[in-house]
């Protein structure tokens, strides 16, 4: 991380962090949520091992941030102003729905804001189709794959201790859900950790710090750091509304919601594919949800849900057009 910072590119690092932080409200939360509505941990210990755990995950390989670095826009023909008008929307759109403790799609929020200020300031030419079609095959992963895959480990835990008392069966998951939040914080350190560290190595690019798109130790632990910390400031809300208010949890379903998401997530991370770990853990908890009886999952809630998802790409994208036209006369 040594080279030449002007004000500009400090600028934009800051944003950076800053929409990191945000994604540290409103998506590393779902790594806990379920263990901490099941009362397997205290909303502390979670975040702490939250914490750990999508540190150690951001280290586990750098294929998303590469996808999201040099494969949604062409990096050759945007500017600083590009980066920084994306932020804005994030932050914007996120802070936004945090307020009302709706989980937005960080990932969503990413590629479309990236989007938007690419068409402001270099046009259509700027998109990479490549990269956009990683983006689409991650929400056939995150909605589908997350969904069936939670449900089909669901039955399996039904069939294998069919014969077993509710007692035994939530003394046995209560401790197994330790490790399966633990490994769904992995997960979504490994993918959603590693976007906005794509990001800021990226920014590092276009700013002249750095002569080349590559990830470094400094900028993981940095990014990581920073997404613990809005982890651990504002994440509450998000865990009520997905742990609590669209589906009352048992250990087994949330060893199952988050089991199924967190393979999922780490098959993505993988191939480099950028999914939404919101959307994984909501579909999975839903898909394990569902196995017991369609009527435990609060269709209202799930409704405010998919809306905000929805509306993600279309606000983010335009939010950070009009901004990257506002810096672009400013700058």
């Amino acid at each position: 991380m040594f080279g030449d910072y002007s004000f500009g590119l400090i600028l934009v690092l800051v944003l950076v962090l800053a929409a990191e932080f945000v994604n540290g409200w409103t998506d590393a939360p779902n790594a806990i949520a379920t263990i901490v509505s099941t009362r397997v941990l205290s909303p502390t210990t979670a975040v702490l091992m939250a914490v750990f755990m999508n540190i150690a995950g951001a280290f586990a390989g750098t294929a998303v941030a590469a996808t999201i670095g040099k494969g949604i826009v062409e990096s050759s023909v945007i500017n600083l102003v590009t980066i920084g008008a994306a932020m804005v929307s994030i932050v914007f759109w996120s802070t936004l729905a945090w307020r009302f403790g709706i989980p937005t799609s960080e990932s969503h929020a990413l590629v479309s804001g990236l989007a938007g200020a690419a068409l402001a300031t270099a046009g259509p030419d700027a998109l990479l189709w490549a990269g956009w079609e990683k983006v689409l095959l991650g929400l056939v992963f995150s909605t589908f794959l997350g969904f069936f895959g939670a449900a089909i480990i669901m039955i399996s835990v039904y069939w294998i201790f069919r014969k077993s008392s509710q007692t035994h069966v939530k003394k046995v998951f209560g401790r197994l859900q330790a490790l399966s939040a633990a490994f769904m914080a992995f997960g979504h350190g490994s993918n959603d950790g590693q976007k906005f560290i794509g990001v800021f190595t990226l920014a590092m690019v276009l700013g002249g710090a750095i002569p080349e798109f590559k990830v470094s130790f400094e900028i993981i632990v940095l990014c990581s750091l920073i997404m613990g910390l809005g982890t651990s400031v504002g994440g509450w809300r998000i865990i009520k509304t997905m742990g609590m208010k669209m589906v009352k949890l048992e250990t087994h379903q949330g060893f199952s919601a988050e089991t199924g998401a967190a393979i999922v997530i780490q098959l993505a991370s993988v191939f480099g594919i950028p999914l939404s770990t919101t959307h994984t853990i909501n579909s999975a908890i839903l898909g394990s949800g569902s196995v017991t009886r369609l009527s435990a999952v609060r269709w209202g809630v799930v409704r405010e849900l998919v809306l905000a998802w929805v509306l993600t790409f279309p606000v983010c994208g335009f939010i950070s057009w009009i901004v990257a036209n506002i810096f672009q006369k400013l700058f």
